[in-house]
């Protein structure tokens, strides 16, 4: 703390010579622009790294995508050969000895029947043909056929059967050797004891098969090429590459080192994934593309910290010579209050620090110009409150003493009737016109309630049975003033509790958990559905019904706010029953200001 308190002496110390521009423009300096450029340099140093890794990443990820588009495709080939190579009516039927004729047309009539359609099953299958060496077995020249001295793909068939017969793997991709936009796929036709007894052929067209995949990768920044396991170049984005041997091609040189980012040969790199089967997926790829993109990269940055710089200085002036000007001119306006003009005025636009202060500055403006006629207002408020203090005092007076004397005189006449009537409204207006006082004792609240079920009770002798349901430990807890007694008064005038046969209120009150637990429930004619709803809604409904419980519901949560609770439930035509929780409060409750 103390060398916060050092650090803050030393700055206002330094400053203090300083105009309010010359300070913002230093702070500004030392916080922003000479922070903005060094984080700038470093921002785009840590750009330019990041990019390159990202764009490896990204050519990482195009190679080994490009590997699993072409293996699921050459798999689907692959999966068509083997199919056809491995089935065993196939097999059964090429190792077959064969007698006659009517033997030999039916294995050319399952050939057609089970291969005839297999050309359509895969785009680009040229030709298919399922060669053997059974002597007791034609060759139809449809799907059938013995290898002899025929042109197939640029070799005899003989060559091309015995050249199979001696690679190591059953499957076979090659180039065509009379066009390299042809590849030939086969697999050598075994029994069960190992014995070759024929060849599946299949002719894909190149453009078919991997086209797609070679045609302009990596948006012409680099080349894509797949070798096999035998150093042959299978497909490639150059087409003058395809079916050469690795050994014959540039890409070479890039062979032995891949992957090499720090050492990349004339400007590329290679980058490879293998895939099954022997073939590996290269990409060689153009770093120049990455350079020219990272260059952009750090113009593009230099030239927004520049702009921002700039755009930032301007602003900072533009706003500082506001705030100078509207200070300066509400320094003048103080200055003419002092003098005494206090209906001087500050012309406010905006909505910022300043504007608030000129905003308070026109209020304080007013009010001085206002404080002696207000002074003298307040004194003639004051007496004119006293007054009618004394007047709230008079009128209950008054009918206290109206009723006392019409008690007196029922005495005199013995009217026991007249007598319990007169005391029941002593009992019910000594509450009702208390205006000073917002909480009372559950006890006198219940006298109050009581005071008016008496009256009732004399208007309606014998019609309305009242039940009591009350625990004495809770006479002497608090409460709102006039909670229960609106709700009594809705089963007389709007339950029309009078008219019911065998009519009856029940009132409870009784301690439940922590808090206090009121029910008022009758038998009246109940709140119809559609009144009920807008009652729970805290609707008024416009009736005085509504308007007794929103009043309730209102005055409950000023005083206990979300402890307290109100509910209403009610059957038509059958019954009504009225629910109100509060907290135990031994201490007079006060108004909740937050929750108002």
């Amino acid at each position: 703390m103390k060398i916060r308190q050092l650090l803050e002496r030393w700055v206002i110390r330094t400053t203090r010579s300083m105009s309010l521009r010359g300070k913002i423009v230093l702070f500004y300096s030392l916080i922003v622009f000479v922070p903005t450029v060094l984080l700038g340099i470093c921002a785009g140093y840590l750009a330019l790294n990041i990019v390159r890794a990202n764009y490896m990443l990204t050519i990482k990820e195009a190679v080994r995508q490009s590997a699993q588009s072409i293996h699921f495709r050459k798999q689907s080939y692959d999966l068509l050969t083997i199919r056809t190579a491995t089935d065993g009516e196939l097999v059964s039927r090429l190792s077959r000895s064969y007698t006659d004729r009517e033997e030999q047309l039916g294995t050319l009539q399952y050939v057609d029947r089970s291969f005839l359609n297999t050309s359509k099953y895969l785009p680009g299958i040229g030709d298919f043909r399922i060669y053997h060496t059974n002597e007791t077995l034609v060759q139809d020249g449809g799907l059938l056929w013995k290898p002899e001295n025929r042109l197939l793909s640029g070799v005899t068939e003989q060559a091309w059967y015995e050249e199979n017969l001696t690679s190591p793997g059953n499957l076979n991709w090659s180039s065509a050797r009379d066009d390299k936009t042809r590849l030939v796929v086969s697999h050598k036709i075994m029994d069960a004891h190992g014995s070759i007894l024929g060849m599946v052929y299949l002719l894909l067209g190149y453009n078919e098969v991997f086209a797609e995949s070679f045609e302009h990768p990596f948006a012409g920044a680099g080349e894509l090429f797949i070798v096999d396991g035998l150093g042959t170049i299978m497909a490639s984005s150059e087409p003058g590459e395809i079916g050469k041997r690795l050994a014959d091609t540039p890409l070479q040189q890039y062979w032995d080192k891949p992957e090499a980012v720090d050492a990349p040969i004339n400007g590329k790199l290679l980058i490879t994934q293998k895939m099954n089967a022997d073939w590996t997926v290269a990409a060689l790829v153009h770093l120049d593309r990455m350079e020219e993109q990272s260059t952009r990269i750090m113009y593009a940055v230099v030239g927004g910290i520049a702009f921002f710089l700039l755009l930032s200085i301007f602003l900072i002036m533009t706003v500082l010579k506001n705030v100078i000007w509207r200070i300066r001119k509400l320094g003048g306006r103080l200055n003419d209050i002092a003098q005494g003009d206090f209906e001087v005025k500050v012309r406010n636009r905006d909505n910022d620090e300043l504007g608030e202060l000129e905003v308070l500055f026109n209020s304080m403006s007013n009010r001085l110009g206002r404080l002696v006629e207000e002074h003298t207002q307040a004194v003639t408020k004051e007496r004119e409150q006293s007054f009618k203090a004394l007047q709230a005092q008079i009128n209950p007076h008054f009918i206290y003493n109206s009723l006392s004397l019409i008690r007196w005189h029922a005495l005199d006449r013995q009217d026991e009737l007249q007598v319990r009537a007169i005391d029941a409204l002593a009992t019910f207006y000594r509450l009702a016109l208390n205006n000073r006082v917002n909480v009372t004792k559950i006890r006198d609240e219940l006298e109050h309630l009581k005071a008016y079920v008496e009256i009732q009770q004399l208007r309606y002798p014998d019609m309305v049975h009242v039940e009591w349901q009350v625990e004495p430990e809770v006479l002497d807890l608090y409460t709102i003033k006039l909670l229960l007694q609106p709700i009594v008064e809705n089963s007389y005038l709007h339950g029309s509790i009078t008219k019911r046969k065998d009519a009856f209120i029940q009132i409870s009150i009784q301690r439940a958990d922590h808090g206090v637990e009121f029910l008022i429930f009758d038998n009246g004619r109940g709140i119809p559905a559609e009144k009920l709803e807008a009652i729970r809604a805290g609707s008024h409904t416009g009736t005085s019904n509504g308007f007794g419980m929103h009043n309730i519901r209102e005055r409950l949560s000023l005083y206990f706010g979300p402890e307290s609770c109100f509910s209403i439930d009610s059957m038509e035509d059958e019954w009504t029953a009225v629910t109100i929780r509060i907290p135990a409060c031994e201490e007079r409750p006060d108004i909740k200001r937050g929750d108002g």
